[in-house]
């Protein structure tokens, strides 16, 4: 096991999720969740959290985690609900749709963070989770894999920003482009370096 000082959960059955959200911090694009329910007869060597694997090994366990999960699914909260609910209740929003999308029931569910999304199976909360659970881990390995792409895909439609290498967050190479280029419909406007611009250019 490679995570560091591993969880003891007080449930022992099979039917464990875990959960994770990535996308937070970005001035764009979405908040993207997951939920993952692990084979303990097919286990995945070599997961950790997210942020600190390199993006070839992110990708090569994205895949092999959809192989060998008994369940796993993603779900977002776009940049209009990240707008209208705030950005803490919109990732809650991203984790219970996840969880809800599962095709297997879970029995238990482990959160990464110190909250809670309101779903109807019991569940606990992990501060740093993604680095001391293995399902939360596989989740924010899904996760970010998945925005990361999305944010690749969505640099070709606005190009100029650099989203495929900031992938969102707020660099000064992405604030700088943004000054520049200005705001399109991928940014969230109640963000405090977005408002300033929509308020200054109004």
């Amino acid at each position: 096991m490679s995570l560091e000082t591993p969880f003891v959960c007080s449930y022992q059955g099979d039917l464990l999720a875990g959960v994770d959200e990535v996308g937070r911090g970005p001035l764009a694009g979405p908040v993207v969740a997951a939920a993952v329910i692990l084979d303990p007869n097919r286990p995945v060597s070599g997961l950790a959290d997210s942020k600190k694997l390199s993006e070839k090994k992110r990708n090569h366990l994205f895949d092999e985690i959809q192989q060998k999960a008994l369940g796993w699914a993603l779900a977002r909260a776009s940049v209009e609900e990240i707008d209208r609910l705030n950005i803490l209740h919109a990732s809650m929003l991203a984790m219970k749709r996840a969880v809800e999308a599962l095709k297997i029931e879970p029995e238990y569910v482990l959160v990464d963070g110190n909250r809670l999304p309101d779903i109807s199976v019991p569940a606990e909360a992990v501060v740093k989770g993604d680095a001391r659970v293995q399902s939360i881990a596989a989740a924010s390995i899904l996760a970010k894999v998945s925005r990361d792409r999305e944010m690749v895909a969505l640099d070709e439609r606005y190009p100029g920003y650099g989203l495929a290498k900031h992938k969102g967050y707020p660099t000064r190479l992405h604030l700088d482009a943004l000054e520049k280029l200005g705001v399109n419909p991928l940014y969230r406007r109640s963000f405090a370096p977005v408002a300033k611009l929509i308020s200054r250019d109004t």
